[in-house]
């Protein structure tokens, strides 16, 4: 579904949220007070607009009020980042979404009304974190403390196997499951026991880290 998409603040964050919805085929207005900025978007997004988002009277000359959803990307400067989303969660948007630098900014901006929360420092951290951890994980995402999505490219003594034999069909010992298999162009969802797993597969599985870990643990698919 496309969406009419208010950004505020363009920075790198922020910038790269606007130009990616753009892409998506949403339509984007993004604004930000400086100037070269505006500029740097101008031409990747729907609407690129010099304006205050912390000045209510700026924001309902822009029409914000009728955008389905608002992302509040500012987070350096917190300041800016509670007004506008006060104002903006005032004009009664369908969504605002909202930036935080920490937990406390994170609590603020919940309390006077952001309707999700978004920490992209915080994950920055885990998914690189987890990389380090587990070399063949090339993404991650928490479900809950320790557990989560793990996108990862299979190991060498994997390929030739099938979902089974390696350990990773359904009941199995690794506790791992198999939501996707991304074999090039081609995703195969859910897949069954008996798909054989092919060299330059990539598996998106459900599980703890430590399941991975056990895993990827050296010997585990000889």
């Amino acid at each position: 579904m496309k969406r009419q998409v208010l950004v505020v603040g363009l920075g790198r964050f922020g910038a790269s949220v606007a130009t990616t919805l753009f892409n998506q085929g949403h339509e984007v207005m993004a604004i930000d007070q400086h100037d070269q900025r505006v500029q740097d978007v101008m031409s990747q997004v729907t609407y690129a607009v010099q304006a205050d988002a912390t000045n209510e009277a700026a924001l309902r000359e822009l029409g914000a009020a009728n955008f389905d959803l608002a992302v509040v990307a500012a987070g350096t400067d917190i300041q800016s980042s509670l007004l506008s989303t006060v104002l903006l969660q005032r004009m009664g948007l369908q969504e605002v979404v909202a930036r935080a630098q920490n937990e406390i900014h994170g609590l603020t901006l919940e309390k006077i009304g952001a309707h999700r929360i978004i920490y992209p420092e915080k994950e920055a951290g885990e998914r690189l974190a987890h990389n380090i951890s587990f070399p063949d994980v090339v993404d991650y995402m928490e479900l809950g403390p320790g557990y989560g999505l793990s996108k990862f490219t299979v190991p060498p003594s994997a390929i030739g196997k099938t979902l089974e034999e390696a350990d990773l069909g359904a009941g199995s010992s690794s506790g791992l499951t198999v939501l996707v298999i991304q074999r090039g162009n081609d995703v195969t969802l859910t897949p069954d026991r008996f798909e054989r797993i092919q060299e330059g597969d990539i598996l998106v599985v459900t599980g703890s880290d430590e399941q991975l870990e056990r895993f990827e643990a050296p010997g585990n698919n000889d």
